[in-house]
């Protein structure tokens, strides 16, 4: 693959992949996902910020390559909120969702669960994916806390719910052979977590991003209900492109 295959020639604010194609979108979502954003330096970021103000303002210096502003542009959309102006945590950034994530995703899956370390992974789970909800949410279109709060409980209520009832109902299944229930109980989590990307607790978009990476066509959302901009749900592809269309008319 040549270089400027590799990296076309820049443009503000869009994904650097043909996002009508599968391999495109998962390139991008890839690329949002890099973890490596994660240990840009301040100095590196602020560099990033000051060459695309110069590109938008057409101040560029001599010898900046596509390269380098597209990855400027990467850094900047890993760390600073579109809205806000303002770093993300680290823990709840979209490039920070797997090295943090994993750790509880392990911890679901730990065999022999107890009671309480089930409500406990449960809980940590969703409380993880609530702040990573919160700090990449649409701030340009206030909410009430107590509207993300109410989503959050629900979240956190319902996944404990599932997971606890489906522990008991394996536990007390007679025909199931100890092995059987052994093995039953390792794959509980998912449907725990599974039913609450399908139900609107907060305006997730789980089965959105399903369809927007799978179509044929990327855009528009074939589910614009729940994929508006008032979703706080950040992993879907439609709304990280509309995160990028406002974030350009900020740059």
């Amino acid at each position: 693959m040549s270089a400027s295959e590799e990296y076309p020639a820049f443009r503000l604010g869009e994904s650097r992949f043909d996002q009508r194609s599968f391999y495109g979108r998962l390139r991008h979502f890839l690329n949002v996902i890099d973890p490596r954003t994660l240990f840009v330096s301040e100095s590196h970021l602020n560099a990033s910020v000051r060459m695309l103000e110069q590109f938008k303002n057409g101040s560029l210096p001599p010898g900046v390559t596509d390269a380098q502003l597209w990855e400027a542009q990467k850094i900047k959309q890993a760390i600073i909120h579109p809205d806000t102006g303002e770093k993300i945590f680290m823990p709840f950034r979209m490039s920070g969702y797997i090295p943090f994530g994993t750790p509880v995703v392990v911890g679901l899956l730990l065999p022999n669960q107890t009671l309480l370390s089930t409500v406990f992974w449960q809980w940590l789970n969703q409380s993880h994916n609530a702040c990573v909800n919160y700090s990449n949410r649409n701030a340009s279109q206030p909410t009430s806390g107590s509207k993300f709060l109410q989503g959050y409980l629900g979240a956190v209520t319902s996944a404990v719910s599932i997971a606890v009832g489906l522990s008991v109902f394996v536990q007390k299944a007679e025909r199931f052979s100890p092995a059987t229930r052994l093995l039953v109980q390792r794959f509980i989590p998912f449907p725990a977590v599974g039913c609450l990307c399908c139900r609107g607790a907060h305006g997730w978009c789980c089965q959105c991003t399903v369809w927007c990476v799978w179509r044929l066509s990327a855009w528009p959302c074939p589910s614009p209900s729940a994929c508006s901009l008032s979703s706080p749900r950040s992993t879907c592809l439609c709304l990280n492109q509309r995160l990028l269309q406002r974030q350009t008319a900020r740059l």
